[in-house]
């Protein structure tokens, strides 16, 4: 394009156009008018072709667009925007450049032509089809055509394009796919398809229902003049605002400087040597894990001792003489199943762990007792190991030199197995010994592997026949078989064949105490008031499959947040019970819980309470709610008994005067307990000042809590929105920072998201409301950068002693969040503690 100037008001651009014979039919002319930022067309000469009229309208629409052009070398705001609009997004699958596009475009071409449905997967943009098919509309559209597929070399130039760094074309892209007939303009029925659009992207059916108001919204903020339309400049502008913040004060400058300090100390740095290397990062895991190791160091040291000292006693026996090494493993192996066998129910005492962690400070700062399901299981391992050696040398080994030995060598064997000499295999299987040990094997088989993850979650690709014999409900009623086999156990040691005086058969000794301690507490439980039926005061339902229980708090019970309960609903299943953490406060008068429904007992509780809610009023929150204090036609909700509470990490927060608290998902659930306790303290503290309540216990200990979220949906933000609104209300001196991410919108930046974060900044400054989670806090997007939230804390404290870390939920996050926990601590001058809780 050509362009000259006429005085100081007058532009002449020229245009070639493609495709015609005529020399004279090559160049359109046209003079633009300039005044008062308004643009007129003076002249148009030539003879166009149809194909040539998009073509025009985005010239004109182009110098329009350049004449407003906001000055960008000084604007903040407008460097934040430049970085954004983005089509292709840095995590798509694919677009990472031309090269792949191009392999793929060879694959799903016909013809030599990619159509449209394919487009999205061509360029990496897989999951966004409606946005996708808007942005291919647009780009054929600008080309002045309207075909339904395209070339090679026309998927080129709409690559070039999407990711070109020029902000003003991506923005001129995003224009035309709201602007379908390239009149430089978009009406307000025009932003209701996009807002709807960019809602579906995103996946949030909330502002898709709410389409038009957030559309009168953005034409009341944008057309001023009340002309029904708006024009790009008017979007540049939305677009170059920049979010609110401070960076004017010697604070704000304080922490740009050590944010930068910090920024070079955390760059990643290995020593040269080797040898150094390896003992600097074995000193780091000594001091990560030292209460794991001298625990796991002294089981094993008793499991070997044990072992040990029963293979040197049989070694001297003179049933070595006949059995040989065989039967001095067998007894060795035995013996530390034994202890395994007793030592494999203390981590499942749970009154006394919760006990131990909540009255002895010195125990607790020296074992593990977050780990004790983890230890459970290693215990189970060691189980399995014995077992193995126990039952291999005894049937591979000594049994078949039982049957072959000559009557000589068996001559002193009588006097275990009597006279009568052992024929086969089935002689040893007739006898006490030999069917009690089979059954035991069975029995732990079964519960074993009913327990793996792939089992106890459903993740087994069984068939149908199958599956209904896996998942909780199997692993729950598998592993209570332990009843039957410690009743075996006792019997089979009792009959063992190699011992006949009652002082040598040990196994009863073993096991007394462990399992005296288990049943009283069993016995706790069932007669502790914890253990009563509670009445069930509010239900609600909430999208992502969620049912909220506010309870009546039994008399005397006690807890702190971040502990939880066992529920049982004797409707679903008189037998079961299952964990759940405490969403209240210990300061509250109720007791609630927030239930995910995953699993077949969940969605049996989900679905009796569900046929007793109604439809909420406009200011309750939910898919369904039943409140038995306002709504009288309920006839009964069904019986639920509790039994706890229970200690867990989480409940260790006191310990700290500053909290990262990390929640993904309904892992939020121990946490969100801690916020309810914080605020508590927060409005006794205000209640004291104003002297409205002199006897309120005044407990503040956490002088600043940073809680992340990250969920999945848009319907997941509504679990816990009274307690983010009343965080916001109360919270005045900003002791609680919340940070709420939902992950199935595009991250800031990215064009499919561009929208949603313009009308997000315009709402919350009109009324104060998030239109994505419907509360006073507004949500992130996309998922965070955990170095960046660890660097926030570190800066916002520095030397500070210890700041607790606290995590609930999937494992996906665990490394990196203890990784980045031990990075910081040992780099700055802020300690972090990292403690994890994942279902």
């Amino acid at each position: 394009m050509e362009s000259s100037s006429e005085g100081e008001t007058n532009k002449i651009s020229r245009c070639k156009a493609t495709g015609s014979d005529n020399p004279d039919e090559d160049y359109v002319e046209i003079t633009l008018e300039v005044r008062d930022e308004t643009i007129n067309t003076m002249k148009a000469k030539a003879t166009l072709r149809s194909v040539l009229s998009g073509r025009l309208k985005t010239m004109v629409k182009s110098l329009s667009f350049a004449s407003r052009r906001l000055d960008r070398s000084k604007s903040f705001g407008a460097m934040f925007a430049l970085r954004g609009l983005r089509f292709i997004a840095k995590n798509d699958a694919v677009g990472r450049g031309w090269d792949e596009v191009a392999m793929r475009f060879d694959k799903l071409a016909v013809e030599g032509k990619l159509p449209k449905s394919k487009f999205g997967h061509c360029i990496g943009m897989v999951e966004s089809s409606e946005f996708v098919n808007e942005l291919f509309e647009a780009l054929v559209r600008r080309r002045g055509t309207t075909s339904s597929s395209i070339t090679k070399t026309e998927l080129f130039e709409f690559w070039e394009q999407i990711t070109g760094n020029s902000f003003d074309d991506r923005l001129q892209i995003f224009f035309d796919m709201v602007d379908k007939n390239l009149d430089g303009r978009i009406t307000g029925d025009e932003v209701k398809e996009i807002i709807a659009l960019s809602a579906s992207a995103n996946k949030l059916s909330k502002i898709k229902e709410n389409v038009d108001e957030y559309a009168a919204l953005i034409m009341e903020e944008l057309d001023r003049d009340n002309l029904g339309y708006i024009e790009l400049h008017n979007l540049e502008t939305l677009l170059l605002q920049v979010p609110s913040q401070s960076n004017n004060s010697p604070s704000s400058a304080n922490k740009r400087a050590l944010n930068k300090m910090l920024s070079q100390k955390l760059i990643p740095t290995k020593d040269r040597n080797p040898v150094k290397r390896f003992a600097m990062n074995i000193s780091y895991f000594f001091l990560e894990n030292w209460k794991r190791i001298w625990v796991l160091t002294l089981w094993i040291s008793i499991c070997i001792t044990l072992f040990t000292w029963k293979f040197l006693q049989y070694k001297r026996k003179t049933v070595f003489e006949v059995m040989g090494y065989c039967v001095t493993v067998a007894k060795g192996s035995a013996e530390t199943l034994k202890f395994n066998m007793a030592l494999i129910l203390l981590p499942v005492c749970r009154n006394t762990i919760t006990w131990l962690r909540t009255k002895s400070k010195l125990i607790g700062s020296v074992v593990p007792f977050d780990d004790n399901i983890n230890f459970h299981k290693v215990v189970a391992f060691g189980i399995a190991v014995g077992i193995g050696l126990h039952a291999i040398s005894h049937l591979a080994c000594d049994f078949p030199r039982l049957l072959h030995a000559k009557n000589v060598e068996f001559e002193p064997m009588k006097k275990f197995f009597g006279d009568e000499r052992p024929e086969n295999y089935g002689w040893f299987m007739k006898g006490t010994d030999g069917w009690t040990g089979v059954t035991m094997v069975v029995l732990m088989l079964v519960a074993y592997v009913l327990a793996q993850s792939w089992f106890r979650r459903n993740r087994a690709n069984l068939p149908k026949s199958l599956k209904r014999l896996t998942g909780f409900n199997a692993f729950w009623y598998s592993h209570h078989l332990f009843v039957i086999v410690y009743v075996l156990l006792i019997v089979h040691g009792y009959f063992v064949y190699l011992s006949k005086e009652w002082y040598h058969k040990t196994t009863w000794m073993y096991l007394a105490v462990p399992v005296l301690l288990y049943a009283f507490e069993r016995l706790i439980r069932a007669f502790r008031p914890g253990a009563k039926a509670v009445k069930v005061l509010k239900v609600a339902v909430y999208p992502g499959n969620v049912l909220s229980l506010y309870m009546s708090k039994p008399k005397g019970f006690k807890y702190t947040s971040g502990q939880y309960i066992y529920i049982n609903c004797s409707d679903v299943s008189p037998l079961q019970w299952h964990p759940f953490s405490i969403t209240s406060a210990s300061g509250d008068d109720y007791l609630s819980v927030h239930i995910r429904t995953l699993g077949d007992w969940t969605s049996q509780l989900k679905s009796l309470y569900s046929k007793v809610c109604q439809l909420p009023s406009t200011s309750q929150s939910g898919l369904f709610i039943a409140d038995i204090g306002q709504a009288n036609n309920i006839t009964r909700f069904p019986r639920l008994l509790i039994d706890g509470p229970y200690g867990a990490p989480a409940q260790d927060y006191r310990n700290y005067d500053v909290l990262l608290l990390v929640g993904l998902g309904i892992g939020a659930t121990p946490l969100i307990s801690i916020i309810r306790d914080v605020l508590n303290n927060i409005k006794n503290q205000n209640s004291i000042e104003r002297g409205t309540n002199q006897h309120i216990k005044n407990y503040v200990a956490t002088k600043r809590a940073y809680f992340y979220w990250v969920t999945r949906e848009q319907g997941s933000l509504e679990w816990f929105s009274e307690v983010m609104n009343e965080v916001a209300e109360y919270d005045s001196e900003g002791m609680i920072e919340l940070h709420n991410y939902c992950t199935s919108v595009y991250e800031e930046g990215d064009a499919r998201s561009a929208l949603i974060t313009m009308l997000q900044s315009l709402h919350h400054a009109k009324s104060g409301i998030d239109i994505v989670s419907g509360t006073r806090v507004r949500t992130h997007f996309a998922r965070p950068n955990w170095r960046s939230v660890f660097k926030h804390v570190a800066v916002n404290h520095v030397n500070q002693r210890v700041v607790g870390v606290f995590y609930c939920g999937n494992t996906c996050i665990i490394g990196e969040l203890k990784r980045l926990a031990q990075d910081f601590s040992r780099k700055t001058t802020t300690k972090f503690e990292f403690h994890k809780e994942n279902f």
